[in-house]
């Protein structure tokens, strides 16, 4: 089986314009993890990643939601390598494809999971400006344990669900190669040996 890292990262920026969020503002504070191998979820501050190194670096690939454009570019702004050479796979990204639009995390665990996020990335910063870092941790391990059961779910049944007004919707997804697309695909740290 690939090993995959299924991760999430929380930000904090003093500049953010009618919602948008440049990732060049951003301040990394946490990343959260659940690592594939050991079925084990935990999370590294800014001062911790050197030892989140290793584990991305023997991943066959990363899972996220709004990765591609948010978490690996700021992750990469810490890594004293490249991170767009791990494989990844982003969620919205694959939801994006079928349904032309971009859908919140909170909506597709609601009605995929039965359960909502417990926060937000504004109220995460605020926790952290407060002191209230294992709070932080949480949240962010949070959002992984969401992330990391919808692309289960979606593995198991082709499909997320999402709130649209107040119908639930499916969202068929081709999952068929999602577990093993990035198993012939070199970990970052056999690629920089080749």
């Amino acid at each position: 089986m690939p090993r995959a890292i299924t991760f999430d990262i929380e930000s904090i920026s003093d500049s953010v314009v009618r919602g948008h969020v440049d990732v060049n503002e951003q301040e990394l504070i946490v990343v959260g993890i659940h690592d594939s191998l050991t079925d084990e979820y935990t999370s590294f501050s800014r001062e911790e990643l050197p030892q989140l190194w290793p584990i991305i670096e023997h991943a066959d690939f990363l899972i996220g939601f709004n990765s591609d454009s948010f978490d690996i570019p700021l992750l990469n702004r810490y890594y004293p390598g490249e991170l767009s050479h791990v494989p990844s796979l982003d969620l919205l990204v694959e939801v994006q494809k079928v349904l032309g639009r971009r859908i919140r995390l909170q909506s597709l665990a609601e009605a995929t999971l039965g359960r909502g996020k417990s926060g937000d990335g504004l109220k995460a910063g605020q926790w952290w400006r407060e002191g209230q870092k294992d709070l932080v941790r949480q949240y962010c391990i949070e959002d992984v344990r969401i992330t990391r059961e919808l692309y289960d779910y979606a593995i198991e049944h082709g499909k997320l669900k999402y709130k649209d007004l107040r119908e639930k919707r499916d969202i068929k997804l081709d999952t068929t190669d999602w577990g093993t697309r990035f198993a012939e695909t070199p970990s970052l740290t056999h690629a920089l040996q080749l």
